[in-house]
C-alpha cells in the first residue's frame, strides 16, 4: 500500500513540475498577462482499496496542527478567553494566535519523529463572501491547500474539517451552532462551504480524510431535536461529498459525534449517517478529567482509578462502535498540566488503549508542545512513548 502511494505521489509531483514549468514559460511571453501563482490540488490515479478500519489502524501516531489554520477573529481560545477582533488591516491568518507560519519542514520533522497522521483543523468563517453564496476566499483556499500538500506529499494521513465554524461560542461566530429556527439557513451555508472544499480536494487519494465538523451540540433546543439536527448535518455532509466528483465517492469520512463527547456520542440518539460507500468513521475527543486536561486544577494524573476510567471510556467506544463495524478516531486529546511524567503517561496510555482497539488518537497541540521553530518536542520522552504505544 505504501509503495503504491509513493508511486502515485511521484507521478503527481512530476505532473506538478511539468505544469509549473509550462506556466512559467507562458507567463514569460509578452502577449500573456495576469498569470498568478495558485496552489493546485493533485489528481490521484486511484485510491487504495482499504476499509476504514484498516485505514485507521494504519495511522500510527496522530498530531494536531492546532491554533493555526483554525484561527478566527473572535472566539474562545484554548484558555477560555475571548479573542478580540484583529486590529484594522490585520489579517485573519495562521499567525493570529501566536504560531509561526507553517512550513513543509515542520511535517518533515514530525514524520521523522514517527508521526503518521496529522489533523489540520481549518476555520472558514472569516474567509466567506457575504453575498449569500458563501464563496471561500481563493487566497485562503490556496493556503489551506498548500499546507495540506506539505503533509500529503510526505505520505502522511491528513484530516481537514470545519473547526471554529462549529466548535466555539455561537455569540462569537460559531455559525453551525444555531437554534431550530435558523437551522435551514445553517444547512444551506454548510452545504455551500463543503461543496467548495470537496471539489477542491476531490482528486486526493485515501490519505486525505474529510471531517464533518468540530465539537458541535445544540443545547438550546430539546434533546431529541438537538440530536436530530446534528444527525441531519452529518447526513448532508456524506450525501454532498459522495456526489461531488473525483475520488469523493470513496473517500473516508470522519463523522463528528455529539459534542464529540464519548458518553453523548454513545447515546442511541446519535446516529451514523447512511453511506453507500461504507467508509465512515466516528470522531470523539478525550479531555478527561477536565481538571487535568483543561483547567489545570489537577497537576498530576495516573492513579489506578484514573487509568481505569480511561480504559472504561475507550471500551465504551469499542463496544458501541468498533465491534459494530464502525471505526473510531479520537481526534483530540491533551492536557494543560506541565508535569512531565503525567503528560507522558496520559498520552501513552490513551494512545496504547486506542491502538489496541484499532482506533487512532491525535494529540492536540496549540503550539505549546512541539516547538515549530526549533523543531523539537518540549516534553521529554513524549514522542518516544507515543511511538512505543503504536508499535
Amino acid at each position: 500500500m505504501q509503495t503504491d502511494h509513493r508511486k502515485r505521489s511521484l507521478r503527481y509531483t512530476l505532473r506538478r513540475c511539468l505544469a509549473g514549468l509550462l506556466a512559467g514559460l507562458l507567463c514569460g511571453l509578452p502577449l500573456l498577462t495576469g498569470c498568478a501563482a495558485e496552489e493546485e490540488a493533485p489528481v490521484s490515479d486511484e485510491m487504495a482499496d482499504l476499509s476504514s478500519a484498516e485505514l485507521v489502524a494504519d495511522m500510527g501516531v496522530g498530531w494536531n496542527l492546532g491554533n493555526t489554520l483554525d484561527v478566527c477573529a473572535a472566539d474562545r481560545d484554548g484558555d477560555g478567553r475571548v479573542n478580540e477582533a484583529p486590529a484594522e488591516g490585520e489579517s485573519v491568518d495562521e499567525t493570529l494566535w501566536g504560531n509561526v507560519r507553517t512550513t513543509k519542514a515542520l511535517f518533515e520533522h514530525l514524520k521523522a519523529d514517527g508521526v503518521g497522521a496529522v489533523r489540520i483543523p481549518v476555520t472558514w468563517r472569516d474567509h466567506l463572501s457575504d453575498d449569500g453564496e458563501n464563496t471561500i476566499d481563493p487566497d485562503w483556499l490556496a493556503r489551506v491547500t498548500e499546507v495540506v500538500n506539505y503533509a500529503y506529499d510526505l505520505d502522511l494521513y491528513v484530516i481537514i474539517n470545519l473547526h471554529h465554524d462549529g466548535g466555539g461560542d455561537p455569540d462569537f461566530g460559531a455559525w453551525i451552532r444555531t437554534d431550530a429556527a435558523g437551522f435551514e439557513d445553517v444547512r444551506t451555508k454548510y452545504q455551500q462551504v463543503w461543496q467548495q472544499i470537496a471539489t477542491q480536494f476531490s482528486g486526493y487519494d485515501e490519505k486525505l480524510i474529510f471531517e464533518s465538523m468540530n465539537e458541535v451540540g445544540f443545547d438550546s433546543v430539546a434533546r431529541a431535536r438537538a440530536y436530530d439536527m446534528l444527525n441531519t448535518l452529518n447526513q448532508d455532509f456524506v450525501d454532498l461529498v459522495r456526489q461531488s466528483g473525483g475520488n469523493n465517492d470513496r473517500r473516508h469520512l470522519l463523522i463528528a459525534g455529539y459534542w464529540t463527547d464519548i458518553a453523548m456520542t454513545c447515546d442511541p440518539a446519535f446516529q451514523m449517517p447512511d453511506d453507500p460507500a461504507g467508509r465512515c468513521i466516528v470522531s470523539v475527543h478525550y479531555y478527561t478529567p477536565y481538571q487535568f486536561c483543561i483547567t489545570g486544577e489537577q497537576a498530576t494524573w495516573g492513579s489506578e482509578t484514573e487509568i481505569s476510567r480511561m480504559r472504561s471510556d475507550i471500551q465504551q467506544m469499542d463496544t458501541t462502535f468498533v465491534q459494530q463495524g464502525i471505526p473510531v478516531i479520537v481526534g483530540e486529546y491533551g492536557m494543560v498540566s506541565q508535569d512531565t511524567e503525567s503528560r507522558v503517561l496520559f498520552s501513552e496510555t490513551l494512545t496504547r488503549l486506542c491502538h489496541e482497539k484499532g482506533m487512532a488518537a491525535f494529540f492536540w497541540d496549540n503550539g505549546e508542545e512541539y516547538d515549530r521553530t526549533a523543531m523539537a518536542w518540549r516534553t521529554e520522552g513524549l514522542i518516544e512513548a507515543l511511538r512505543a504505544a503504536v508499535a
